[in-house]
């Protein structure tokens, strides 16, 4: 993760935060995290991260308008299915013309963070039934299994999905620092946003959602 110089927002920013509790007295669990213009560091510039975990040993969270250079649809060409899965993928249902377009199999694949990227995880709305899942919220559920993959494209897979290769990671009390850095802002994550918003305007939505556009704030603000 970036080291962060320590910055001032404007006075217009500075009373959005003000509402925002100390963060050492709440889990920002299922929180969107939106990087400031200040922060340097290319990984996470003009980021959003979804927090899926966040404790006091650290936390984890998936980018999610940060794409990479593929497609859902080759992505799945590299992955070996078993006999089983490729009998399911063959017997396609007649109903994949139902689903919308963007959660077809042409969307692009997101990187998740800086770590384990060759580690593949799901963002899915609310669906059991896979071998590895964690429920997030009542609506949105993390899967790391593979039969999930395996399943996208086909009718059992759900209704709205992203898939991220890689994650972001925090240790135990750095996330807090970041955010008393005023390095980040935190929303509560929202289903359009994650899920029907184009990727390239997931972050500038997101800055809007506070009543601010941040993208008209310059990157230097408050550096020495």
């Amino acid at each position: 993760m970036p080291k962060l110089q320590k910055t001032e927002l404007s006075s217009e920013v500075k009373k959005i935060s003000d509402k925002i509790e100390p963060v050492s007295m709440l889990s920002l669990e299922n929180q969107f995290l939106i990087a400031m213009p200040s922060l340097a560091d290319p990984y996470f510039n003009r980021s959003v991260t979804y927090i899926c975990e966040h404790n006091e040993e650290g936390a984890m969270g998936l980018i999610i308008n940060l794409p990479v250079n593929i497609t859902l649809s080759d992505l799945l060409k590299q992955i070996e299915p078993t006999a089983e899965e490729k009998e399911n993928r063959a017997d396609k249902s007649e109903n994949d013309d139902h689903i919308d377009s963007h959660n077809s199999l042409e969307q692009l694949v997101l990187s998740g963070g800086p770590l384990a990227q060759q580690r593949g995880f799901v963002l899915h709305n609310t669906q059991q039934g896979w071998d590895s899942s964690l429920a997030l919220s009542d609506e949105v559920m993390i899967t790391t299994s593979k039969d999930i993959l395996m399943a996208l494209g086909t009718d059992r897979a759900p209704e709205n999905f992203i898939v991220a290769l890689g994650y972001a990671g925090w240790d135990a009390g750095q996330l807090e620092q970041e955010l008393q850095n005023n390095s980040w802002l935190t929303i509560p994550a929202d289903n359009d946003l994650l899920f029907n918003t184009p990727i390239e305007q997931r972050w500038k939505k997101a800055t809007e959602s506070l009543g601010i556009d941040l993208a008209h704030l310059s990157s230097d603000i408050g550096h020495a």
